[in-house]
């Protein structure tokens, strides 16, 4: 059902972002997970007592005792949140809603093949892109980790970590998908497609920074991703990051659908 070509077409458009989004995490990730030591963890602990709320609303805790546990306090809030859900809203509006808004999917359903083709095709791509980051990420920090601190990492749970990461990520992916079959035009596309992750993202936000605020967290899909949990091998936690990889599944399903059924002109 996947257009072979049209596949390697996109892709070729997906490395070069890829490319832009491994650079930048490269130097995050090589810069925190060098601060696993004595004389920084003591300047991040101050810092923390300074900002505790700031801190706090990023996902940033102080207190951590282990490599993966620093790992999670400072990678895990933020950095490897935010960078991959901009190349899901960047990748997911450019795929489906950028071609229909200037014309060229009308062209592309008008040849010889198949509109859920063409759909499946896009989607295809937009997967490969997240796996590929995410797997790019565990890659690094084994590597990083290795280098720097070596028998200090707890692969495992490392692992469980960035699977529930990817079924996030994807969940987020199926969120930009969705609104850019819906949508014909890239400015709502764009609007809900980045608008939805970034407001639940705030929530998260708002439910970090203390009691007042704490009930925001039932009303964020980002609870769902309790990195904390899965690191410490809560099986709630493990569940919970099957609820997203559900929702990404009934998400890539509506798009298609809507897709499929919606009006495409010129």
């Amino acid at each position: 059902m996947i257009n072979g070509s049209l596949y390697l077409k996109e892709m070729k458009k997906s490395v070069t972002m890829l490319l832009i989004f491994g650079g930048i995490l490269l130097m995050y990730v090589s810069i925190i997970i060098g601060m696993y030591d004595p004389e920084m963890m003591a300047a991040l602990e101050s810092f923390y007592g300074i900002m505790p709320e700031l801190m706090a609303s990023v996902g940033m805790t102080s207190g951590a005792t282990t490599l993966i546990g620093f790992m999670v306090s400072y990678l895990y809030g933020f950095i490897l949140i935010i960078f991959p859900m901009l190349f899901c809203i960047l990748r997911g509006n450019g795929l489906i809603a950028k071609y229909t808004d200037n014309g060229s999917m009308a062209v592309l359903i008008a040849a010889p093949v198949k509109r859920k083709s063409v759909v499946l095709t896009q989607l295809a791509v937009l997967l490969s892109g997240v796996i590929i980051l995410v797997t790019y990420i565990t890659c690094l920090e084994l590597a990083v980790s290795a280098v720097k601190f070596r028998g200090e990492l707890a692969v495992g749970e490392l692992l469980n970590l960035n699977l529930a990461l990817l079924f996030l990520q994807l969940f987020i992916a199926g969120i930009c998908f969705f609104f850019s079959c819906l949508f014909s035009e890239t400015k709502y596309s764009i609007a809900f497609g980045a608008g939805v992750p970034a407001f639940m993202y705030v929530l998260q936000m708002l439910a970090n920074v203390g009691k007042k605020t704490e009930a925001a967290k039932y009303f964020t899909f980002f609870t769902l991703f309790d990195a904390e949990g899965i690191a410490a091998n809560q099986a709630s936690a493990f569940n919970k990051s099957f609820i997203l990889l559900a929702g990404a599944i009934v998400l890539y399903m509506a798009g298609t659908t809507f897709f499929c059924k919606k009006d495409i002109c010129l």
